[in-house]
């Protein structure tokens, strides 16, 4: 018990304290303000006000902080004034695509729908502002998201898995121990003797070792998982984990990138290969929109997408540029001014629904053939390739300047952003991790349900499910929908369901209840704040970033890494760990199993019991633990194929067919043997120390039965060969050795009574390595 405790506080610590450094090196810094008395003149020249810079703990409701490019947004605040700002919510609301961001009033919207509030944990893409701190902790937006949970369900960890074990056994062990204590009173013993062989039951049945073997199982696992870049925080996760049927992912920064990229091209009516001519013109165009490469990295993260994508054509030598206008919300394009070759040409790249209002003609399909007219036709269909995909417009038209050397228009670009020859379109993603499809495949062919659950746009959600291989990708309800269905029908639909859209944090966390109504072991996964109430309240919760640091009960969820992601592929983890457990639980209580039967039949046979609780707790504590440690800890086969499935349903319990086969077959191995053993023993009464010499005859049976079994199931590990052998050795030296020997009430044997305990242990063990096979399955 001392042990147990000793290592799992050990890895509780060792937890704890990589978290608090994981936490520590992702504190947010704000740039807060100091506003003179009396300042006057408008909010927008508090962005030249003195400032300080504060960690975000620091923060009060009514402090005025200063936002711009990159930045994390410190806590959640009411903008005062802002300059094109752009931020990325994914982390809050599930959205890959910036939100524009306006002073404009927008009361009693949703936090999506707040244009004119930024809230803590996402980043500024684009722009700058003022901003006045309205909410910090947890009284901000993530913080009540988090606070949703409350507190997590209950579930069966791997404790609840062992006294399931041991209240099954506890009958059988009543019995055993009053059937003993008869038999012994039947054959004439006297009352503390029969009790003595009563209690030496007892003591057969309870595996001392068992919750000591579980704890270095799940710390093993765990620091195997450590050096893979998670964090477990709390070992019975790794059990919990073994016995999930349905695994619940975020899709922002979880499934994909958490980045935009450019993934197509389409022209004005149909799609085009992004590595053709028309393809790569188009990307050019884009390219030369956007902000010129330099030192610092392109504010807007379509800017960056496209930037990016561009790197592989060809250097654009004929273009110079002139002026150039950036991107704004409120305008929704952006533009450059150059000379292309001799000619000067304004490039554009916005929003479609923008840039078609702008645009004029369309660019002809052919080489070197005239553009035609943007009909009202042609301008209604136009957008139709975009469908389903973030996109932006290109084009391009004449400079009002005319063929120049130096072209200008004197700073007012966008007053010449008219008349523009549509070229064609670009679609922008957050594309899929390149893990995720090959996770998604082998989790289902284990028997896991994979379901998506996120507050980003249904169409969005269904295109990155179904380009996954998700089953059933085609079955998506909104958090609007669940809201207007009762409960009856509602746990319906989340248990048939595959993709969760624009659902909200309180509607991801009713889900995941909803789940648990239905029956499932749930995990989730994500890696944003709203995320993290659902991650709470799962069975298992997987998180990382936003999530990691923003869980309830004091911020202190189940992380990974920070930097990292979670890679649903490692979740393979937790049903071997169980496994392994499984392996190791039935080599303590199958041996259990058999001394019990042993004892039982050698009271019966004989009235007193064939061995006295010392040497079972020599059996228990010298020759089982070790094995069953390495055991606990040692991969069940020689290798792991990464692309193999991961094997097997999803583990239910320890009392199942399989393994209740697995301890009979264990019990009557070692009771065979021992009995064996024992009884040739005590035919050989006339020997001196004859009722003591039987007696160590079972006992080295029993254990070199025990050992044989474990060595067929593990023979590929070293460190199972190891420990069998120390058990081995300690059980000749209790044996063998004056004193001790004596202490254990055993006596020496000799070559004759070693001889047939080694053939009755290899014949038991040779039987248990045939009854599977003759057994049915």
């Amino acid at each position: 018990m001392t042990g147990n405790a000793l290592i799992g506080g050990a890895q509780r610590m060792r937890a704890e304290r990589a978290l608090e450094d994981l936490m520590l090196g992702q504190r947010i810094h704000a740039r807060r303000l100091r506003v003179p008395a009396g300042t006057t003149g408008g909010f927008e020249r508090l962005r030249t006000a003195p400032g300080d810079r504060v960690t975000a703990d620091r923060l009060r409701a009514g402090d005025a902080i200063l936002l711009a490019a990159e930045d994390v947004v410190p806590a959640d605040a009411r903008l005062l004034w802002a300059e094109s700002l752009e931020v990325d919510e994914a982390s809050l609301t599930g959205e890959s695509v910036p939100v524009g961001k306006s002073v404009e009033p927008s009361p009693g919207g949703d936090p999506a729908d707040r244009h004119c509030m930024v809230y803590e944990g996402t980043t500024v893409s684009a722009g700058t502002a003022v901003a006045a701190v309205v909410a910090t902790a947890e009284a901000t937006e993530a913080g009540r998201a988090a606070a949703l949970g409350g507190g997590a369900d209950p579930s069966s960890s791997m404790q609840a898995r062992l006294a399931e074990l041991t209240h099954r056994a506890l009958p059988a062990t009543a019995f055993g121990g009053g059937a003993v204590t008869a038999l012994g009173l039947l054959h004439g013993l006297d009352l503390r003797r029969a009790l003595g062989s009563g209690v030496a039951i007892a003591v057969a049945a309870v595996p001392e070792g068992l919750p000591l073997v579980a704890t270095v199982s799940q710390l093993a696992a765990a620091r195997r998982l450590s050096r893979l870049g998670v964090l477990v925080r709390s070992t019975r996760a790794l059990e919990a984990l073994g016995r999930v049927d349905t695994l619940c992912f975020d899709k922002t920064g979880t499934l994909t990138e958490g980045r935009l990229q450019v993934v197509r091209a389409s022209g004005p009516a149909h799609p085009l290969p992004l590595t053709g001519d028309d393809g790569r013109r188009i990307l050019r165009v884009a390219a030369r929109a956007c902000p010129p490469p330099g030192d610092r990295r392109a504010p807007h993260a379509t800017d960056r997408a496209v930037l990016e994508r561009a790197e592989g054509l060809p250097p654009d030598t004929g273009w110079r540029l002139a002026e150039e206008l950036p991107f704004e919300t409120t305008r929704g394009f952006s533009a450059s001014l150059g000379l292309d070759a001799d000619r000067a040409v304004i490039a554009v790249k916005g929003a479609p629904e923008m840039l078609l209002a702008r645009c004029g003609r369309v660019r002809g399909r052919r080489r070197g053939a005239a553009d035609a007219p943007l009909t009202a036709a042609r301008r209604r269909s136009a957008p139709d390739p975009c469908t389903g995909w973030p996109g932006r417009g290109c084009g391009c038209s004449p400079s009002p300047s005319g063929p120049s050397r130096t072209p200008r228009v004197r700073g007012d670009v966008a007053a010449h952003v008219a008349d523009l020859t549509l070229l064609g379109f670009i679609g922008i993603a957050d594309t899929p991790r390149p893990t995720a499809e090959e996770a998604v495949r082998r989790l289902h062919g284990a028997g896991v349900r994979v379901t998506m659950i996120t507050g980003d746009h249904p169409d969005t959600a269904v295109a990155v499910a179904a380009g996954l291989g998700i089953p059933g990708a085609d079955r998506v309800v909104t958090g609007v929908e669940l809201d207007a269905l009762p409960v009856a029908a509602r746990v319906k639909a989340v248990a048939e369901a595959a993709v969760f859209a624009r659902v909200s944090p309180a509607q991801k966390v009713r889900i995941v209840k909803d789940m648990h109504r239905a029956g499932r072991v749930v995990a989730m996964t994500g890696d944003g704040a709203n995320d993290a109430a659902a991650i709470h309240r799962a069975d298992v919760g997987i998180a990382s970033r936003g999530a990691a640091r923003r869980g309830p009960q004091r911020g202190r969820p189940r992380p990974h890494r920070a930097r990292q992601r979670p890679r649903p592929g490692r979740a393979a983890r937790g049903p071997r760990a169980v496994r392994r457990v499984r392996d190791a639980a039935a080599i303590l209580v199958g041996g259990n199993a058999g001394e019990v039967a042993f004892t039982v039949l050698g009271t019966a046979l004989e009235g007193n019991a064939p061995l006295s609780p010392r040497q079972v707790l020599v059996v228990n504590m010298l020759t089982d633990m070790l094995p069953s440690l390495a055991v606990a800890i040692t991969p069940a086969g020689p290798g792991t194929d990464p692309a193999a499935p991961l094997g097997g349903a999803p583990e239910r319990g320890f009392t199942g067919r399989e393994m209740r086969q697995v301890l009979a077959v264990r019990g009557t191995a070692t009771a065979a043997a021992a009995l064996v053993s024992w009884q040739a023993g005590r035919l050989a009464g006339f020997l001196p120390g004859g009722a003591r010499r039987a007696s160590t005859m079972g006992l080295a049976a029993l254990v070199g039965a025990q050992l044989g079994q474990t060595l067929i199931a593990r023979w590929h590990s070293p460190l199972v060969l190891a420990t069998c052998a120390v058990s081995a050795a300690a059980l000749f030296a209790v044996v063998e050795t004056p004193g001790v020997s004596g202490f254990f009430g055993c006596t020496p044997l000799g070559a004759g009574a070693w001889t047939i305990v080694l053939l009755s242990a290899a014949a038991a063990t040779a039987g248990a390595a045939l009854a599977p096979r003759l057994l049915p399955t």
